[in-house]
Formats: structure tokens, sequence, C-alpha cells
């Protein structure tokens, strides 16, 4: 999955595993969401990274694992959400090899 995506944007991947863009204003010292009339252009690529992964994942998914992320808002819960259901595939295809050998 993640070379895949890496693939499609080295992005998608990053935001994956920390969280995705949101653009964001300074407001009196602090940041707030910025309204999305004031994106960017460079901004509205960075956020669309996001539904492009949550795309990919959604598509990768069978009915049931598909209406277990339904509620999710970004990939990374998406990503989660998998990863706490299914455990760690690395660790998985380990112990798999290790039993057949």
């Amino acid at each position: 999955m993640k070379i895949f995506m890496e693939s499609i944007d080295q992005g998608i991947w990053d935001l994956i595993e920390n969280d995705p863009f949101i653009p964001k204003l300074k407001n009196n010292g602090s940041f707030i969401a910025k309204p999305w009339s004031q994106w960017t252009n460079e901004e509205c690529k960075m956020t669309k990274l996001d539904c492009t992964a949550q795309n990919i994942i959604a598509f990768a998914l069978d009915t049931n694992e598909f209406f277990r992320i339904s509620k999710c808002k970004t990939a990374k819960e998406i990503w989660d959400t998998l990863k706490s259901t299914h455990g760690n595939i690395n660790e998985s295809k380990e112990v798999r090899s290790k039993s057949q050998a």
C-alpha cells in the first residue's frame, strides 16, 4: 500500500503516518483553520492528498471493512483503525513465514 500511494505522490504516505495538512491562519497569536475560500492553489493540492489517500484505501477494502472505516474523517484515522483491527501487518507476515519454515 505504501509503495502504491507513494507512486502517486510521496506526500500521501507522510500524511497517513503524521496527519493531514490543514491550512491555518494566525489569529491573535494562535492558529485557526483557514476558510476554504482563502486557500491557495498549493494548499488545495496539499489537502487533496488526504482525499486521494482515503479513496485509495476505500477502494482496496471489501464491504465489511469499508463500513468499519466509514465514519473516519482522515486517511490517518482510517489507517490507524485498520491497524488496530488487524494488528501490525509486517509482524503477522514474519510470524507466518517462521511458522512455515
